[in-house]
């Protein structure tokens, strides 16, 4: 076999991504690079360091959730190369293209290297470099105003999570000061985990213990495409041990379904309707756990509540989802589905998960319970090879916040985004209605200031314009950005955080893992540039505020705080910079949930709001409303991911986009995958420019004729379109979210859409 130099330096880059896993991950569906020695391209802002002493540093790799362990090579004590840490109980060696692209974050010409002041209007990209000293009095002058003024329920924060000490302190803050709008980036485990509460009545991190299973069922998640943790995934496809069955549902032949055991090609928007006619088929064949459901489940059968009500069960309920109906509803065929509910019924260990793509978008509620019905029906719930939930992690330990009367009547008031209140009871954050409940206020916005940090709502927000004219009603914004990623750019101040790679922090447990694994990020190199940390900054803002704010933050700095709040954790943290907290499944015959019934409960008693309480809370298969009249929109466009493109809050680094094919991104161009069918049926050709459109705007595009996506359906990635950052990275195809909108779930508030109607004209 004769392997050419292109060939060989793909295949090598695979390999990188994880031991067995490369062997697996070979250059037909991942053309993961054009040429390794990108690296020795002289990008003009890489700097190339002289022969000297090789260190090596480990961290945690924090550009996304997933919490990856890294190993960083040093000449002198300069980063030059990033790999992943093969002892790491996360990722095990394994790392994704952005992990391994880390170094041009560091280094990368879209860093802000010291606090800006915007001039001129917002958007305009001219700003004014302003002290450290200058820059914390402005903030802290602004938010001291509105406290003055009794409106301290008028300032919001949005971070990118909600997980460990850095976003507990920013949390904090806010209680001290007095706001209750602390608002945390969505992801589809919104929607997963307040499905576990609702059945076992129990709140934590989902836990999908794939390692250990043996029958993987995918509802659109991108096990392969930057779901969950990236490494943890590419190390369970490499390896196989033991031995999965997975199989992928999704209308789109993405990398994850290309090395699944098999896709089932489904219509967008339908996977709950297929869950619940899987259900139909094991319930009816009797194929389903006798034992958990006779003994440890609630609602199965028909039941009578206190107020002598009968309630239709959930066995009687999925006799709506015949098979055959079920087909006409999905698109796959009736003999697919009663195969499939019979090979997962009949699995040792099998598991259903949900959350499509990346699971930046959380789904429907209805569809997430439907999903963990399958699970509950094969009795395999907090059991390994199943799903559970960690309880939310309390290594970390600080005093109680003291307030006084102006922080006690703003944290009184109801949150701007409506989470919690009695219509979404059970739900904890709703960044998505955020926009249209600042455009649809009369008189000024009820957000005055607005901090930022971990998070670019004006890029992954679906429709752009309406973040952006909601935005630009704020009268004050701060960024805590190292990059000038959109929200940066629309900011009045920016106090740009350490990069990932210069700061300390703690890194909890990543969604899905199956066991409590605290990481320590720790500082590889000195601060480049005049940054400071985000922790450091709040508590400079809290100590210049004064009074009981000031008291809530008695440290120094956030090392201070940090060496505190973990106390006996620290040293061992700082040693091994790793601590896995033992979390014993239960006996699997003692099963525990804290719900009414003390039982898994498939007819969830505690669902929504005292309105929905009163009809039907089985789960169902209700279809979500896709935005677009379907006389004028014949074609129906949904957003897809790539592990090659990061479509979240920090953008690719050029590496990344680099690896991107020209059949998504040609030049500056981006490519629309259509099946050639549909393409056939309007005049369409392989690279043919059209005209995109839907309700919410237009842009150009060039075809791509894709036999793995389903006809009447077209694609486009997320990631591209960038109009900040810098040159390498701007102005790179569309950004997908500035043709899609947002649809909020009726019980959750949550933004459950899966794509919008659109028309494709050549030009």
């Amino acid at each position: 076999m004769k392997i050419d130099r292109r060939s060989f330096l793909t295949y090598t880059t695979a390999l990188v991504l994880g031991g067995a896993a490369g062997s697996m991950l070979t250059p037909a569906p991942w053309k993961l690079t054009d040429d390794v020695s990108i690296w020795t391209q002289n990008w003009p802002w890489t700097p190339v360091p002289e022969d000297g002493e090789v260190t090596y540093k480990q961290s945690v790799c924090t550009l996304c959730p997933g919490g990856c362990g890294i190993n960083v090579r040093l000449i002198d004590g300069r980063p030059v190369k990033i790999k992943g840490l093969e002892d790491h109980p996360v990722n095990k060696g394994s790392l994704c293209p952005m992990g391994i692209s880390g170094l041009q974050y560091l280094y990368g010409p879209s860093r802000v290297t010291s606090p800006l002041k915007r001039e001129g209007k917002r958007g305009e990209g001219k700003w004014k470099k302003v002290s450290w000293e200058e820059a914390l009095g402005a903030v802290t002058k602004k938010l001291a105003e509105l406290r003055a003024s009794g409106r301290p329920q008028s300032v919001a924060c949005i971070t990118g999570s909600d997980q460990g000490t850095t976003p507990n302190l920013i949390g904090r803050f806010l209680t001290a000061y007095g706001s209750p709008n602390y608002i945390r980036s969505a992801t589809a485990q919104d929607a997963i985990e307040q499905a576990i509460y609702l059945t076992q009545g129990k709140q934590g991190t989902p836990v999908f213990d794939i390692e250990n299973a043996d029958f993987v069922l995918s509802f659109g998640s991108g096990i392969l495409d930057g779901w969950g943790s990236a490494g943890r995934m590419f190390n369970l496809y490499g390896s196989q041990k033991p031995a999965k069955k997975i199989i992928q549902v999704e209308p789109r032949l993405s990398d994850t379904a290309a090395k699944a055991n098999q896709w089932l090609g489904i219509n967008p928007g339908t996977e709950g309707a297929l869950a619940l006619g899987l259900a139909h088929v094991i319930i009816k064949e009797s194929l389903y756990d006798r034992n958990f459901v006779e003994n440890f489940a609630f609602g199965f059968d028909d039941w009578t509540d206190d107020n002598g009500k009968t309630h239709d069960g959930f066995a009687k309920m999925v006799k709506n989802f015949a098979p055959d109906k079920v087909s006409k509803i999905t698109g796959i065929d009736k003999a697919e589905i009663v195969s499939l509910a019979r090979a997962f019924a009949r699995a040792s260990k099998p598991i259903a998960i949900n959350g499509r793509g990346h699971g930046a978008i959380p789904g429907s509620i209805d569809e997430s319970l439907a999903v963990q019905s399958l699970n509950a029906l094969v009795g395999n719930i907090n059991k390994p090879g199943g799903i559970s939930a960690i309880p939310d992690s309390n290594y970390a330990k600080w005093p109680e916040v003291n307030i006084d009367e102006i922080a006690s009547k703003g944290m009184q008031q109801p949150r701007i985004d409506g989470a919690g209140s009695e219509q979404f009871p059970n739900t904890r954050f709703l960044l998505n209605r955020l926009p249209e409940i600042i455009n649809s206020a009369k008189g000024e916005s009820p957000v005055q200031a607005l901090l930022v940090t971990d998070a670019n709502p004006m890029y992954t927000l679906p429709d752009t314009a309406a973040t952006k004219k909601a935005f630009d009603r704020i009268p004050f914004i701060v960024s805590f950005s190292p990059y000038m990623d959109e929200t940066a750019s629309h900011a009045d101040y920016i106090l740009p955080n350490h990069s990932y790679l210069e700061r300390l922090q703690d890194v909890p447990t990543a969604a899905g893992i199956s066991r409590q694994v605290i990481s320590l990020a720790k500082p590889v190199v000195k601060p480049t540039y005049e940054t400071k940390h985000v922790g450091d900054s709040f508590i400079l803002i809290a100590k210049a505020l004064g009074g009981f704010i000031e008291n809530a933050f008695p440290w120094e700095d956030y090392e201070a705080f940090l060496k505190e709040t973990l106390k006996d954790q620290w040293r061992k943290l700082k040693k091994k910079g790793i601590i896995e907290i033992k979390y014993d499944l239960p006996e699997p015959l003692a099963f525990t949930f804290n719900t009414v019934s003390t039982k898994f409960e498939f007819y969830p008693t505690a669902r929504g709001s005292v309105k929905q309480k009163q009809n039907s809370a089985l789960p169902t298969y209700t279809p979500v409303p896709i935005e677009g009249d379907v006389q004028r929109f014949k074609l129906v466009l949904i957003p897809y991911d790539s592990i090659r493109l990061a479509g979240g809050a920090i953008a690719n680094a050029p590496f990344m986009t680099k690896t991107v094919d020209d059949t998504v991104l040609k030049k500056q161009v981006g490519l629309l995958e259509i099946n050639p069918a549909t393409a056939k049926g309007l005049g369409l050709k392989e690279g043919a420019t059209a005209l995109l459109t839907t309700p919410k705007g237009e842009t150009t595009v060039k075809v791509h004729l894709y036999e793995g996506i389903k006809p009447g359906i077209i694609a486009m990635p997320r990631g591209l379109g960038h109009t900040a950052y810098s040159e390498f990275l701007a102005d790179k195809g569309i950004n997908v979210n500035t043709l899609t909108g947002p649809i909020e779930d009726p019980g959750s508030g949550l933004d459950m859409a899966w794509g919008i109607r659109a028309k494709l004209i050549r030009i």
